[in-house]
């Protein structure tokens, strides 16, 4: 065999020109970085590197919040001097027309100048000629989010309540128009209930409004289920619009979570966990007229969960009895001999039934609330705690 040749001059001068990370000889000026270990950082490192997320993260809502809030002044700005120039020298829509023009050719990189939204912020200028309004409460809702208030309702008062309602609840666009679809405004807060004589003062208040009458559970389809294994399958079956109907707050916990007292077995239909009032909720279905016993069943499963499950901080439990129908004297006479915080509200699966005749013209198809519904599926932050059907022990 012959013998094999040595390295040219050449490639030993290369050689020894680069790095030799094996003898500990490192070019610091062109190199992979590489993260040192975590563990070898120090204690404190950890808390500040927490720290500076938290600030960065609220610096960067700060500035899209405060973009958005000075786009939508700039709106209303430009809405306002083309409905002054329109009353004092009457403009129409070639003007405007021509003005979009010009705007977009002057700021090509920026969208919103089309004749249709230039409209919209004269009509947004015209309905809040208040600008402090616009300031405090509507500059902090996004453009699209303003557009349905426009479009979808004709009264300053009840834009100004889904506009707060959003704000709260962080609505996407979709669930907003779904909420005033569904008018939400003219249920919530409207069920019978016993909490001004069970819960303190601010508990009954804050817990007043969590519940609304009647419960809209259009997804179920037109034909309502005449039996309550039909109505609660078909809620856990739809869970996430059954969430969004119910409201901001209610985690979902576990549906027949059995109950064992003495040498009976019980079944509470659905058990949720309210996050901002801090309590569970036990929710009873029935597909038939309330009954007075109605409440005393709620009321035992309230016990149990109050004994059993709250933690020592949780406040008290609260009911929630869903009937096909129920009469307001006979609930208030029932709820008033308990000492458990319950409500009492239909469920429709139509929304007409239960609103005044006047109202029913302008509402719309269960077909067309479907397709909002459906449009929203994804919008909704939805905290389940426990699987669907999984029991939380």
């Amino acid at each position: 065999m012959g013998s094999e040749k040595p390295p040219s001059k050449k490639i030993a001068q290369l050689e020894e020109a680069q790095p030799r990370l094996q003898r500990g000889r490192t070019d610091r000026s062109v190199m992979f970085p590489i993260a040192p270990e975590s563990v070898e950082m120090p204690d404190s490192y950890s808390a500040l590197l927490k720290a500076l997320k938290q600030r960065i993260r609220q610096e960067r809502l700060r500035v899209v919040l405060s973009s958005n809030a000075a786009m939508l002044l700039m709106y209303w700005d430009i809405g306002l001097s083309v409905l002054n120039k329109q009353t004092a020298e009457g403009w129409g829509a070639r003007v405007i027309d021509r003005l979009s023009a010009d705007l977009r050719q002057a700021f090509p990189d920026m969208k919103g100048f089309s004749p249709r939204n230039l409209k919209y912020m004269r009509t947004f200028a015209a309905t809040w000629a208040d600008k402090s309004i616009v300031q405090a409460l509507l500059a902090q809702l996004p453009w699209y989010h303003n557009i349905a208030l426009l479009e979808k309702l004709s009264e300053s008062s009840q834009r100004l309540w889904y506009a707060r309602k959003a704000l709260e609840h962080g609505w996407s666009r979709n669930i907003l128009a779904m909420q005033i679809e569904a008018q939400a405004i003219s249920r919530q807060g409207k069920a019978q209930n016993n909490f001004s004589t069970t819960l303190p003062p601010t508990d009954s208040d804050m817990a007043v409004q969590v519940f609304k009458d009647p419960y809209l559970f259009d997804f179920l389809g037109t034909d309502a289920p005449r039996r309550e294994k039909e109505l609660e399958q078909g809620l856990i079956d739809h869970i996430q619009k059954f969430l969004i109907e119910l409201g901001q707050g209610f985690a979902f916990v576990g549906w027949q979570v059995p109950l064992e007292i003495g040498d009976s077995d019980f079944y509470l239909d659905l058990l949720f966990y309210h996050l901002k009032l801090r309590c569970y909720i036990v929710i009873e279905l029935k597909a038939r007229k309330f009954t007075p016993g109605d409440g005393s069943q709620l009321g035992m499963y309230m016990t149990a969960v109050d004994r059993l499950l709250a933690h020592p901080d949780d406040k008290p439990t609260l009911g929630l009895l869903l009937v096909r129908e129920k009469n307001q004297v006979l609930v208030e006479y029932a709820l008033s001999g308990t000492k458990h915080p319950i409500s009492v509200a239909e469920w429709e699966t139509e929304l007409t039934r239960a609103l005044p005749d006047e109202l029913r013209g302008s509402l719309p198809s269960i077909e067309a609330i479907e397709r909002e519904l459906g449009l929203a599926g994804g919008d909704a932050g939805l905290m389940h705690v426990g699987e669907t059907g999984a029991r939380p022990w």
